[in-house]
């Protein structure tokens, strides 16, 4: 709910706080006074149009504020942390503070949770907090979804298990339909697609790479090339070690054998000597094996000729074209040609698959037909209730010959939500045509229709904060209190602010918020200044209110004993 809104220099009002509450809020206050300006400051921080002749004059700019206590699951507050808000928690709920900004010269500006946003984002925000009801705003129910969705939640349990399912059928209808209209277009463009990836897989299967084996065959073949050397450094290296007839000079193994048998002949003295002999035996071990592989590796080498690099190569060239065609590696070419398979497999299968899809469409067909049918009956029956309750409303409402028709007309085709046209219909007299909401029908009527939808839907479809405006324009008497009474209830369920006129409608208020104006006189320097304040009345002051409402005589006594059996009658009702 709307814990507070603040106006800064916006129409006659210079700086005003209104605080608000749980339940029914109402403002008055005499004509003129700026009584519309709260519901301005609504449509401003629900991202309307800004108005630079809503500012007041000499002042640069109008701000209107708002501090919104919400529940943490609330789809606003999920909105305005993506808009990257500051958002406060305690106790189990959120506090969100909305500012909108709209310069003399026509500019605007807009802060979510002290953030810059654009004014776009406020609105989103807005339509999850605020509905507006007044002589020209009439936001709630005014789209064929919208209408369709408050429908549906009136219905309750008995559609939306039928919605549901039909939903699920619905979305995987749709899918298996895309899928089948892809497969038929894009025949031509899919076979081509697989005979191309079969003469590349015929390709890399004649040439049957290895994994790895380009890095294999390009460490052998900078053996090969470099051979000689190899050899000359092994043949070194194997004399340094075992120098048998080719060398005068002692070799390694004679050398660490000469140290071995030198020690051994004292180890027996000093313990310490015969560890080192034994090392020298390992070290000895280490020589021969060393020099039994440089044998060998040399002994290889003579055995790779140059036909053996001609043909690692010839097959380095072949698998050259692979990398060059395919992706940068082998092993990346073997990857790529293990979803082609898969690919080719998926294209080659199109006959079946077709066959498969029309299958499941006509299956799906059956089943949506045979839910939306079921919707369809549930819905029918859901919007004669529905209608006849909000006709009772509106008799109680001085309008007994205003009936809301509720239209319900197959739609020709599937859709989302099933195979209907929803439509809210108003006809406001006998004879007269059914009109859509919001024509045929003056802004205060309108009001008074709207309320008696939000009160019936109130249980069942329920948003943060109502706000009307004038909802008892041109009716008075036992009608005026049937609007306040039903008022009364809708804030039962939520937040309701109401701007009126009337002291029966204020008498049922939760909190009553009155505008003063005061006016300076005109000299011959300038025209006077019109300024409006707002405060929150107490028990005592709401008597006041009421009696000036009532005869425009605060003072007297009749008047406010009329004024306070008013507010009695309200609490009994």
């Amino acid at each position: 709910m709307i814990e507070e809104i603040r106006i800064s220099n916006l129409g006659v009002i210079t700086d005003a706080t209104l605080p608000l509450g749980k339940g029914l809020s109402v403002v008055t206050g005499e004509t003129g006074a700026g009584k519309t300006m709260v519901v301005t400051a609504l449509g401003m921080l629900l991202g309307a149009r800004s108005d630079a002749g809503a500012v007041r004059t000499g002042a640069r700019s109008a701000v209107a504020e708002a501090v919104v206590r919400l529940v943490p699951e609330s789809p606003a507050l999920a909105r305005a942390a993506e808009a990257g808000a500051a958002i406060e928690e305690y106790d189990g709920e959120a506090e969100l503070m909305l500012v909108r900004t709209v310069n003399a010269d026509g500019r605007s500006r807009a802060h979510v949770g002290g953030r810059s946003a654009p004014v776009g984002t406020l609105a989103e925000i807005g339509e999850q907090l605020v509905v507006v009801h007044g002589q020209s705003d009439q936001l709630r129910l005014k789209s064929q979804a919208a209408q369709r969705e408050a429908l549906d939640k009136f219905a309750g349990n008995k559609l939306a298990k039928p919605l549901a399912a039909y939903r699920k059928a619905y979305g995987r209808w749709r899918e298996a339909a895309r899928e089948l209209q892809t497969l038929r277009t894009e025949a031509r463009e899919r076979l081509r697609e697989a005979e191309a990836l079969q003469l590349a897989l015929e390709e890399i299967d004649r040439i049957d790479p290895q994994p790895g084996e380009d890095e294999a065959l390009k460490a052998e073949a900078t053996k090969l090339a470099n051979v000689e050397q190899l050899r000359a450094a092994a043949q070194l290296a194997h004399q340094a070690l075992v120098a048998e007839e080719f060398t005068e000079s002692g070799d390694a193994t004679s050398l660490v054998d000469t140290a071995k048998r030198t020690l051994e002949q004292v180890q027996e003295d000093d313990p310490e000597l015969a560890k080192s002999a034994g090392r020298l035996a390992e070290v000895g071990y280490i020589i021969a094996d060393v020099a039994a592989e440089l044998a060998s590796y040399s002994a290889a080498l003579d055995s790779e000729g140059p036909e053996r690099l001609a043909e690692l190569e010839a097959r380095r060239a072949d698998l050259a074209v692979l990398v060059r065609k395919y992706a940068p590696t082998i092993d990346e070419v073997l990857e790529w040609a293990a979803v082609a398979r898969s690919r080719l497999d998926e294209l080659t299968d199109d006959s079946t698959r077709i066959e498969s899809l029309e299958a499941e469409l006509a299956s799906l067909d059956a089943e949506l037909a045979s839910l939306s049918g079921t919707i369809t009956g549930v819905r029918t029956k859901a919007a004669a209730e529905l209608a006849k309750k909000v006709g009772q409303e509106l008799s109680a409402l001085a309008m007994p010959d205003a009936k809301l028709q509720i239209d319900i007309e197959p739609a020709g085709e599937l859709g989302p939500y099933g195979a209907d046209t929803i439509a809210f219909l108003l006809r406001p007299h006998p004879g007269a045509p059914a009109r859509p909401l919001g024509k045929g029908a003056s802004g205060g009527e309108l009001s008074r229709v709207m309320l008696a939808i939000e009160v019936v839907l109130a249980a069942v479809d329920p948003v943060p904060t109502f706000v009307f405006d004038e909802v008892d324009s041109g009716v008075g008497g036992k009608a005026a209190v049937e609007i306040g009474r039903r008022l009364a209830m809708l804030a039962r369920y939520v937040q309701v602010i109401v701007v009126t006129h009337l002291p029966q409608v204020a008498a049922f208020a939760d909190n009553h918020i009155r505008v003063f104006k005061s006016s300076t006189k005109a000299t011959a320097k300038d025209d006077g200044v019109t300024a409006s304040d707002v405060r929150l009345l107490s028990e005592e002051e709401r008597v006041t209110e009421l009696a000036r409402m009532l005869a425009g005589q605060e003072e007297s006594e009749l008047a406010r004993a009329h004024a306070q059996e008013l507010i009695e009658g309200a609490k009994e009702r």
